[in-house]
């Protein structure tokens, strides 16, 4: 019976750790998750700005007439941002899920390395990835990694269109999103602002600088976005268990004072039938 409560015991001390370690990795999401959330807002705004500027430098006219992103691209490219760490649910297979109908005649660029091994187990053999940053400052050389895989792929001809895809959070919801970043749709610009600015920087070379510029910043709010759902879907996660590790403690409570009262019981009735045969005795 000694036994058997020390057995208990140490399971209950072995639940309550893992709790600790729970409820330690759901405040590090939730920690995570506040940061990417307020600085997509501050990427959004800089976005604002390059599409202002975009929009005055090609005019209304150009605005207009410019071409926006084709219906039916010989060569598409996806942008896919998986989770990085494990313990998200099934954050990457809803992902890979969503793209599985192209994955086999699309250029795959695949951000997330438990993604990678998600996609691996399926078969899907991506062109080109990259891990997603621990923290959000990683965030910006990612998108320069990112920008530069994707140009060296256009140039070499193998994509001419496209598609980023990737998780956001909303009403505490994980939500797929799907946005065509190339070729750049003008209708999304808005319309220019008084005349047209005085430049020093030759049209075509300032349009191209600014649309660099904005391509990045849409790679940076999508990697916000997928790196804040990532740590959401985590926090649900860790929710759950917490809530299960409740469960199995409480049963575990329960069984350790039936034990223990068995076990005073036993000793009781082991006492009775002491004295009693101690009485007879004499």
């Amino acid at each position: 019976m000694t036994d058997r409560l020390a057995d208990i015991s140490a399971r209950i001390e072995g639940i309550r750790q893992l709790g600790s370690v729970v409820n330690a990795m759901k405040g590090i999401a939730a920690a995570r998750a506040h940061v990417a959330r307020t600085q997509v807002a501050t990427v959004d705004s800089y976005a604002a700005t390059i599409a202002a500027a975009m929009a005055n430098v090609i005019g209304a006219n150009f605005a207009v007439s410019g071409e926006g992103p084709r219906q039916s691209p010989e060569k598409l490219g996806l942008l896919v941002f998986c989770a990085e760490q494990g313990f998200a649910g099934a954050f990457s297979e809803r992902v890979l899920d969503s793209v599985e109908d192209f994955a086999g005649s699309a250029s795959l660029f695949l951000i997330g390395t438990r993604g990678l091994s998600v996609a691996t187990a399926r078969g899907i053999t991506p062109h080109w990835t990259a891990a997603l940053p621990s923290h959000t400052p990683g965030i910006p050389k990612l998108a320069d990694g990112i920008t530069t895989a994707i140009y060296g792929a256009v140039a070499q001809g193998r994509i001419d269109r496209l598609d980023v895809v990737y998780t956001g959070w909303t009403s505490g919801r994980p939500e797929l999103r799907r946005k065509c970043l190339f070729p750049l749709d003008l209708a999304d610009l808005p319309p220019p602002l008084g005349d047209r600015p005085l430049v020093q920087v030759r049209g075509r070379s300032l349009r191209d600088r600014l649309g660099q510029d904005y391509f990045h910043a849409l790679i940076c709010k999508a990697a916000l976005h997928a790196f804040a759902a990532e740590n959401e879907a985590r926090m649900e996660a860790m929710s759950s268990a917490g809530s299960q590790i409740e469960r199995e403690l409480k049963a575990f409570q329960a069984k350790l004072r039936r034990v223990r009262q068995e076990a005073i019981t036993a000793e009781i009735i082991e006492l009775g039938t002491g004295a009693a045969a101690s009485h007879t005795a004499r």
